[in-house]
Order: structure tokens, then C-alpha cells, then sequence
């Protein structure tokens, strides 16, 4: 009992201290006590997340390099991955396209310049990933993701690969409603959907590049990617800097892999394209993709298809081109419960404006709908130069009032019943009152071909495109009413 009350340790630990002191509080104290007398892998336990898992690789050699076709042995890395090729300057980045054997087939995605006999070529095991983000809306960007616009690097807190998992059919939400793009002829008689996959099929020189700057520009969607694939480089900053303009580029991503660029760089170019706007998508938001154009892609995979030696299959188009063609289609188009939706334009190029080349004949095919862009129409200075006889959406119905689709479908009679008759008509061979619906396809053209034009910087709302549609037909509806009372 004594010895308890006369502890002078019970004393200052009862009883406050006066002095002031700066030691370090006893609970800091102890865990840094704590850590320093801890064993040194329990102490290095705490970096572990900072270290990244890395598995052995061994390096191979060049052997062979035939075109742009890099042939290495030695090598162990999986289809699809990256190599890096050491050269007489940094080296360069090739990815593994084939194999044979023990042999593996590279493509690279620069200029194989300085690269010499017996290289060696290590796996990059790390995957390189593309930026995504806002931060992106309003850059020009390769098809790795590197930045064209001379504006620093690309900062964003994600990146995506363009490694995706195929979406379930079952999860995608139903198109039902339209999208207003701007454009008169499209809104009012080629309606499309949100989360539709429309493509734009256009010879060379009748204004598919500024239609796709009207569009860009009219559209109600929150974002819009644009892929200039193949393009020259001249074309590729008019479309940046006079057709898409500051208002387009603003909320816009532009994706370049211009023609002068390697067969993979353009084939990634449209993938990276339609990664970026799966994020805007996954995101909750509203996006137009463009892509201009689905061809070049086509022609890419063929290069390297056939280098590697794919045999050709239709007019030299290996079979691996096809099977791409609706990998990359599929990936736009509405998302599930919560996203957004991708509404994608695909240009595809008809070589002499014929409509029966592969690719067109394989895109119309997996594609809900195409608009056609006639050469006759743009020698003549209509534009755009819409063929709207010919142009079709295949969803127009489930996004539309029956209303209006009977109006396009007037429009596509009159349209077709004089082109008809255009002949007789120009050499003053019809007579008037021959055929009632001739002669109001003649009296009713004017107005028709003058509400089919708009200028480049026009942008028409999706409501008032119904209102001068009404407004062009109403003396159609006029004749009707008339024939109807005389019966």
C-alpha cells in the first residue's frame, strides 16, 4: 500500500508538467519506433503497389525486312504486342503482326530508317495506353494518341487501350430517338437515330469532307470524334482549321493518320477513334463519331494482310479485312442502362463511283443505313449533293412520326417519278396533263432541289426542317384534297 501511494513514476504520470516540451507526441513516437526496429521487408511492404509486375524477356534479331515488313527471331511475345527495334538512332516501335514457325512478323509504326542487320528486338511487356478524358475535347492527336497540334503534352487521370471486349447485343438500349445533325436533307428525309451507324458513300471530290464539317458543327451531341484517316496532310488542317472551325473544334476530338503514314498507324488511327468515343459513351454522354474514311482502313489491313502473306481473296482484299470491317462497326451505337450512345458516319470511297466495290458492297451490308452522294448532282452545284432517291435509314421508322415519314416518302416520289422522265421532260417531248403526277413532280422540283441545298455554315434544327418540309409538299397535299372532293 506504501510502496504504491510513494511511486514517484505514478506521481508523473498523474500529475500534469508545467514545462513546456517539444518532444514528439508518445502515439508518433512509438509508430516511428515501431517502423525502425521492424524488419526491412515489412518496412518495404508498403512501396509494393508501387511496383509493377514485369515477367523476364528475352531479345531476338532482325533476320529480314522485306517493304515495310520487319522479320525477327529469338522472340516470345503474343500476337498483337510491341517490339522495341533497336536502330542506328532511339530505335523504333513495331508491332507483332504474324508468325511462322519461330519467325514473327513486325510492322512498324514509323520509318524503318537506320535499321540495321541483326538488331536486336525486345518485347515491350508494359501495354501503351491512349489518353481519355475531357482534356482531349478540342486536340489533334495520332493514332497512338500523341499529340499533333503543337498545343504540349495530353494530361488526363484515364487511358484506354483499343483491346475491347465485344459488346452483348442484349445489353444495347433500342434507337429510339432521332438526332438533329444540322442538315436539312438528312433531318428531313434521311432521319437519323441516336446510336445509329450510317455510311456516307462518296467518290472523290463531291464534298464529303464539308459535309462532314456541316455535320459537326449542326449536331446536338455533347461530343464529336472525327478520324481523318488516309486523308492527305494539305486536306487534313483545311478540314481542322476552315471546315470544322473554332465552334466545331471546341467540343471535338480529331483523330489524323494522314496518307503518308505506315499501313498501321492508319489502321490505328480508327481504332483509337472509336476508343475515344466509347469513353465519352461509357461516360453518359451523346456522340457523333465520324470517320472518314472506312476505305483507307480497308486498304490498311490489306497492306499488312498481304505482307505478311494472306492470300487475297476478293479483288485482292484478304479475308481478314472483312472480318474487321464489322469489329469496328459494332463498336458504335447505343451502350447499356446509364450510357450515352455513339451515332457514327463511316464515309466509304467508291472508286469511279461504283456502288459494287467490296468494301461498299460488305459496309452497306452491316451498316443501318447509307447516304449516297452523287457525282451528277455536284458537277451541277447542288450541295450537299445528297441523292436522296438513293439514300436510305433503316431505323428512320422508330425514331419518326408517321407523319413525317409519309412526307419523305413524297419526297422520294416526286424525286424519283422526274428523274424518270427527266429525258422527255428537258427536249419538251411530255405535254402537260398527260400524267398528273409528272406534272406536279414538275411544278414542285424548283422548291424541291432549292430545300435540298444548304450553304456550308447553314445549320438548320431538326423542327424547323419538319416545318419547311410541310411547307415545300403543301401544294401536293393541295392537289390531293382537290382530286379527292372531285371524286
Amino acid at each position: 500500500m506504501s510502496d504504491a501511494t510513494n511511486n514517484p513514476a505514478d506521481d508523473a504520470l498523474s500529475t500534469p508538467s508545467n514545462k513546456p516540451s517539444n518532444a514528439p507526441p508518445k502515439a508518433a513516437s512509438n509508430a516511428l519506433l515501431n517502423e525502425q526496429q521492424a524488419p526491412l521487408t515489412k518496412r518495404l511492404e508498403r512501396y509494393k503497389k508501387f511496383i509493377k509486375k514485369s515477367k523476364p524477356t528475352a531479345a531476338g534479331r532482325l533476320t529480314r525486312v522485306v517493304g515495310l515488313t520487319l522479320e525477327a527471331v529469338g522472340c516470345r511475345a503474343p500476337l498483337g504486342s510491341l517490339c522495341h527495334v533497336e536502330t542506328m538512332g532511339e530505335g523504333i516501335t513495331a508491332e507483332i503482326v504474324g508468325f511462322s514457325d519461330d519467325c514473327i512478323f513486325l510492322m512498324p509504326s514509323e520509318s524503318i530508317h537506320g535499321v540495321l542487320p541483326g538488331a536486336r528486338v525486345v518485347p515491350l511487356m508494359h501495354e501503351v495506353g491512349i489518353p481519355v478524358g475531357m482534356e482531349l475535347l478540342g486536340r489533334v492527336i495520332d493514332g497512338a494518341g500523341r499529340p499533333l497540334d503543337g498545343l504540349g503534352p495530353i494530361i488526363t487521370e484515364h487511358e484506354a487501350t483499343n483491346k475491347v471486349t465485344p459488346t452483348n447485343p442484349l445489353n444495347r438500349r433500342p434507337i429510339k430517338e432521332p438526332l438533329d445533325v444540322g442538315v436539312r436533307a438528312i433531318n428531313s428525309v434521311i432521319t437519323v437515330g441516336q446510336g445509329q451507324r450510317m455510311g456516307l458513300f462518296a467518290g472523290s471530290g463531291v464534298g464529303k469532307s464539308v459535309l462532314l464539317g456541316m455535320m459537326t458543327r449542326g449536331t446536338t451531341a455533347d461530343v464529336v470524334v472525327v478520324g481523318l484517316i488516309g486523308e492527305r496532310g494539305r486536306e487534313v488542317k483545311e478540314f481542322i482549321e476552315e471546315i470544322l472551325g473554332e465552334e466545331g473544334r471546341a467540343r471535338s476530338v480529331v483523330v489524323a493518320a494522314p496518307a503518308d503514314n505506315s499501313p498501321l498507324m492508319r489502321l490505328k488511327g480508327c481504332e483509337t477513334a472509336a476508343t475515344i468515343a466509347e469513353y465519352f459513351r461509357d461516360q453518359g454522354m451523346n456522340v457523333l463519331l465520324l470517320l472518314d474514311s472506312v476505305t483507307r482502313y480497308a486498304q490498311a489491313q490489306r497492306e499488312i494482310a498481304l505482307a505478311v502473306g494472306e492470300p487475297p481473296a476478293t479483288k485482292g482484299y484478304p479475308p481478314s479485312v472483312f472480318a474487321k470491317l464489322p469489329a469496328l462497326v459494332e463498336r458504335a451505337g447505343n451502350g447499356g442502362e446509364g450510357q450515352g450512345s455513339i451515332t457514327a458516319f463511316y464515309t466509304v470511297l467508291t472508286e469511279g463511283d461504283d456502288m459494287q466495290d467490296p468494301i461498299a458492297d460488305a459496309a452497306r451490308a452491316i451498316l443501318d443505313g447509307h447516304i449516297v452522294l452523287s457525282r451528277e448532282l455536284a458537277d451541277s452545284g447542288h450541295y450537299p449533293a445528297i441523292d436522296v432517291e438513293k439514300s436510305i435509314s433503316r431505323v428512320m421508322p422508330n425514331v419518326t412520326t408517321d407523319e413525317h415519314q409519309m412526307l419523305a416518302r413524297q419526297v422520294k416520289q416526286l424525286y424519283s417519278i422526274y428523274q424518270q422522265n427527266k429525258d422527255l421532260i428537258s427536249i419538251g417531248a411530255y405535254t402537260a396533263g398527260t400524267n398528273p403526277e409528272i406534272d406536279i413532280a414538275i411544278q414542285l422540283m424548283p422548291a424541291l432541289n432549292e430545300f435540298l441545298q444548304q450553304g456550308m455554315t447553314d445549320v438548320i434544327g431538326y423542327e424547323e426542317c419538319l416545318a419547311n418540309l410541310a411547307h415545300v409538299l403543301q401544294p401536293l397535299a393541295d392537289a390531293q384534297a382537290q382530286h379527292q372532293q372531285q371524286q
